[in-house]
């Protein structure tokens, strides 16, 4: 076997390890807390919504914090869903062990009935979810 042809398949195989270390560090992302907020105050937010009055807020935002390791650098994605169809889609990114992200859904007039927000792995995998009302 010549070198060329080593040093090439050395680098497959360094290649392939990566690739699956990469993705098994995606399935150690972990949603450690996540909440529909009124309010996102130093990176936190002041409430859990269960229950709300469309006219009571103009937006509303979708909280996350997560726990992985060091190296992490992902995106996941936030899907808001009104009595069970998309509305809006986030994409958001995901870096370090300890990271947290949000995204905002305005509220708008004639937006009452049940909702959602999902996190979604960059594969489709449904990681979280939170439900709540909007009178």
């Amino acid at each position: 076997m010549s070198r060329t042809t080593i040093v090439s398949i050395a680098t497959a195989v360094l290649l392939a390890t990566l690739a699956g270390w990469s993705q098994s560090w995606a399935g150690d992302l972990k949603i450690t807390e996540m909440a529909v907020t009124t309010k996102i105050i130093k990176g936190n937010p002041i409430d859990s919504v269960r229950r709300i009055s469309s006219t009571s807020v103009k937006a509303l935002y979708c909280f996350t914090r997560f726990s992985a390791p060091e190296d992490t650098d992902t995106t996941i994605k936030q899907i808001w869903y009104l009595n069970d169809e998309a509305v809006a889609e986030y994409e958001l990114p995901v870096k370090g062990a300890h990271w947290r992200t949000y995204s905002r859904k305005a509220v708008e007039k004639g937006t009452s009935g049940e909702w959602r927000c999902d996190a979604v792995d960059n594969e489709g995998k449904v990681l979280k979810s939170v439900s709540f009302r909007m009178n």
